[in-house]
């Protein structure tokens, strides 16, 4: 059944804090589309994934509320975020939880790490319809005009059609003008892999401690279906994201293994 705008009730989260341009431009267009909730940290929650806050007590303060909007800020990570706000501060399970728009692109295995696309996979685990939103731009001060456009026609298509149970839509966004997006592309997650380096670093006191840096690695960079290869040639890459992690197309095989040919 179609919900109206009057009748649907929108939860906003990130894992860029609150006042990162991202989630306004998200806030603002999703104002659009119905009531909406925005829960978020201060300060950013990058590469948190699907943590939990469980040896501290989460503390939520209601930042700002009128007819249409209610803002939070919360101490905890994105899928605290999304668990207290279904739980406890919504009147009611929303309709959508949609998530971003993340400085920064979400692509192929990133999407594992990601506090933004965790939100989003949160609400899918509740039932809910769940987008992550990602600008393949890390700068704070990133340019979100070109997303507009394609935010509202996915969420336009996710109004007139629901998502499957247990299924998420992870978007990612080129940087480029909207003139040079080329449109939206359906694939599939790139395989790939981030090579980790750690910079040995020196504090004011002399002693020694790590700094993360990594190099991407596409692993299939000419196969044309997937999410990397529409991001480097401007398109919009849509891919839907189960939460079910089995490898099934390898039960059978490990079975055989272990001489167990049929289920009891």
């Amino acid at each position: 059944m179609k919900v109206e705008k009057d009748d649907r009730l929108i939860l906003l989260t990130n894992d860029d804090g609150l006042y990162a341009e991202g989630l306004n431009t998200l806030t603002q267009l999703m104002q659009e589309y119905g009531k909406v909730v925005v829960i978020s940290t201060i300060e950013s929650r990058s590469g948190m994934s699907q943590a939990l806050t469980v040896k501290m007590p989460i503390r939520v303060k209601l930042l700002k509320e009128t007819d249409t909007k209610r803002v939070y800020a919360c101490s905890g990570t994105p899928t605290d975020g999304v668990k207290i706000a279904v739980n406890q501060l919504l009147e009611r399970k929303p309709d959508w939880v949609v998530s971003g728009i993340n400085h920064g692109a979400n692509a192929s295995v990133s999407v594992i790490y990601s506090g933004t696309m965790a939100a989003a996979i949160e609400g899918c685990l509740y039932g809910i319809d769940s987008v992550g939103f990602s600008l393949n731009d890390y700068s704070s001060k990133a340019d979100f005009n070109a997303s507009k456009k394609y935010v509202r026609e996915i969420m336009n298509k996710l109004g007139n059609n629901k998502l499957p149970q247990g299924i998420c839509l992870n978007v990612n966004i080129p940087s480029c003008t909207d003139s040079d997006i080329r449109g939206i592309r359906i694939c599939r997650q790139a395989r790939g892999n981030w090579r980790e380096e750690f910079e040995k670093r020196k504090d004011p006191m002399g002693k020694t401690y790590y700094w993360l840096t990594g190099i991407f690695q596409n692993h299939e960079p000419d196969s044309t279906d997937t999410d990397e290869w529409a991001l480097q040639n401007n398109y919009v890459s849509v891919v839907p994201v189960s939460i079910d992690m089995t490898a099934h197309s390898y039960i059978d095989d490990l079975r055989k293994q272990f001489n167990l040919y049929t289920l009891k």
